[in-house]
């Protein structure tokens, strides 16, 4: 039973990744992809948690933090180059 809701939930967010995707290509405005790659890491880290449940290993918890930490960094430092044009002062 728990095997199927994982599948139903990795097939959700892999889904949600592609339409991320879709968002990431297609964005209007650079807010929209630097928004979308965003959503694309969070989805990231669902996936790998889950692979993680779904095969009773503990190393993945562990990737999907140092993911989560290296997701927010770039997404800050994409943000940053974005408005002013550098990263570091």
């Amino acid at each position: 039973m728990i095997d199927t809701v994982l599948y139903g939930a990795l097939g959700a967010v892999g889904l949600a990744q592609l339409l991320a995707m879709a968002r990431l290509v297609r964005g209007p405005h650079t807010g929209d992809r630097i928004l979308a790659l965003d959503t694309m890491v969070i989805n990231a880290i669902g996936l790998i948690i889950l692979l993680g449940m779904l095969w009773g290993t503990q190393i993945y918890f562990e990737s999907a933090l140092i993911f989560a930490m290296l997701g927010f960094v770039s997404t800050v430092a994409l943000a940053r180059f974005v408005l002013r044009g550098d990263i570091i002062e």
